[in-house]
């Protein structure tokens, strides 16, 4: 029997989408609703294999072609531009580039766990496209991988999102704890020579902390920014406010320090010496007690009133040069005098002659007038010396003759005799230690009378 001949006219042309390089492949279309919901890049899939399509399906005489999945054969679309076997190789390539996008996805939720939301939406996406795909291929094989692949991948969301909710908390705890911080720097007290200058560098370290905290929710972390902003203005506003109190404070300290310089000024071309010295010790103690203006202020003002008193010290110290000149003959004519009364005054002599001496001396003495400044210690200690030598020998003359003293020195010296004829009886009488007792209360009395005695100046 042989097969009717086809009326002439025109076949059907392809519908669109089987004819080769005329539409895009499956894995072209899958990869790139994966790139678009990717965050990185897609790890490389294992090379596939190329599929045997002969064993996946055919072409019937019509130019039909069928797959078979496992409810029987679907078509799946024509083919008119070559032979039979050409069309099943083009669409067993365009299986294969399905396949190829299945690995892919598998090896990118291998790679990129974190990515398991877009691989979850991918693969179910190619799930619900593989029943119409214009492939050839096993389609059943290929629906198993990607079930188990979405139910990897649902897995892995559930870890990566149990993972990011741990991570916000973290970070949330850690933006609390830099909160903390800045409100406790909002608060707390400042005072000090670098107070507020660490503070302000603590805040900036929180805050470069801070920038570094990742995987929170931008409600979240508006939230929090916003508490932190209110402990930094917080400490903005109290920073401003105490400098602007010590601006004020030191605007004060600075009228007041300009009114110590006027006084100085006004004080550096006096000539008495002595007043005026005091007079700016106490200007210098106002001064330090009043604490520290602008340092510009502050050294604008000291080097004017260091050179008000650096005019009136040169002048003192120019006169007390030119009086020092003129005393030196007085410091020759004192060392003559000293030289002269040292060997004469000797109170061992004569008492009276030694005092009148002494009077003798200290009336040329005062007569002959200033030394230099620099050599008064050395003619007081000198003519004190001459003092002291009579003086202390009047006064162990009067503890030898002082009545009272020398009577208590006769008292002490019979007790030590009675009790020592006390002790002689008592050992005579063979009380051995009643004697050794009054032996040793008139050795006590002994030693009283011999201090005594040297307080007296006398011989025991």
């Amino acid at each position: 029997m042989t097969r009717p001949v086809p009326k002439p006219g025109p076949k059907p042309g392809p519908k669109p989408g089987p004819r080769p390089g005329s539409v895009a492949r499956p894995a072209a279309a899958a990869g790139a609703a994966g790139a678009a919901g990717s965050t990185g890049p897609v790890a490389p899939a294992a090379a596939v294999r190329p599929s045997d399509p002969t064993r996946f399906g055919r072409i019937d005489d019509d130019g039909v072609v069928w797959v078979t999945t496992a409810d029987g054969e679907r078509r799946v679309g024509e083919w008119q531009a070559g032979t039979p076997a050409e069309g099943l190789a083009h669409f067993g390539r365009r299986y294969d580039d399905l396949a190829t996008t299945v690995s892919q996805l598998e090896s990118r939720l291998t790679a990129h766990p974190d990515e398991a939301a877009h691989v979850t939406a991918d693969a179910r996406k190619l799930l619900g496209e593989l029943p119409t795909a214009e492939v050839v291929g096993d389609l059943p094989a290929l629906e198993r991988r990607l079930t188990a692949l979405v139910d990897r991948a649902t897995a892995a969301g559930e870890d990566e999102a149990a993972r990011r909710r741990q991570q916000r908390e973290e970070a949330v705890a850690r933006k609390e704890a830099l909160i903390a911080e800045a409100e406790e720097l909002a608060a707390g007290d400042h005072e000090g020579p670098h107070g507020w200058r660490d503070a302000s560098d603590r805040f900036t370290s929180v805050l470069d902390r801070w920038k570094a905290v990742r995987g929170i929710d931008k409600h979240t972390d508006d939230a929090l920014w916003k508490r932190y902003r209110a402990a930094r203005e917080t400490f903005n506003e109290r920073r401003s406010g105490h400098f602007a109190d010590l601006d004020r404070a030191r605007d004060r300290v600075r009228a007041y320090k300009e009114k110590l310089v006027v006084r100085a000024e006004r004080l550096q071309n006096s000539t008495d010496w002595g007043a005026t010295a005091r007079a700016y010790r106490d200007l210098m103690a106002e001064w330090k007690a009043a604490g520290r203006a602008h340092r510009a202020d502050d050294d604008r003002l000291w080097a004017r009133f260091r050179a008000a008193q650096d005019v009136f010290f040169a002048a003192r110290d120019a006169d007390n040069a030119r009086r020092d000149d003129e005393f030196a003959g007085n410091a020759e004519r004192k060392l003559a005098l000293l030289d002269e009364y040292d060997s004469r005054i000797d109170p061992a002599a004569g008492l009276d002659r030694a005092r009148d001496l002494l009077r003798e001396l200290e009336e040329k003495w005062d007569a002959i007038g200033f030394v230099p400044r620099d050599r008064v210690r050395e003619f007081d200690d000198r003519l004190g010396a001459l003092q002291s030598r009579v003086t202390d020998f009047a006064d162990a003359q009067w503890r030898r003759t002082d009545p009272e003293l020398q009577s208590r020195l006769d008292q002490f010296r019979d007790r030590a005799a009675q009790f020592t004829a006390d002790a002689a009886a008592a050992a005579q009488a063979g009380k051995t230690k009643k004697a050794a007792e009054l032996r040793a209360q008139a050795a006590q009395w002994e030693e009283w009378a011999a201090t005594a005695a040297a307080a007296a100046g006398q011989e025991d």
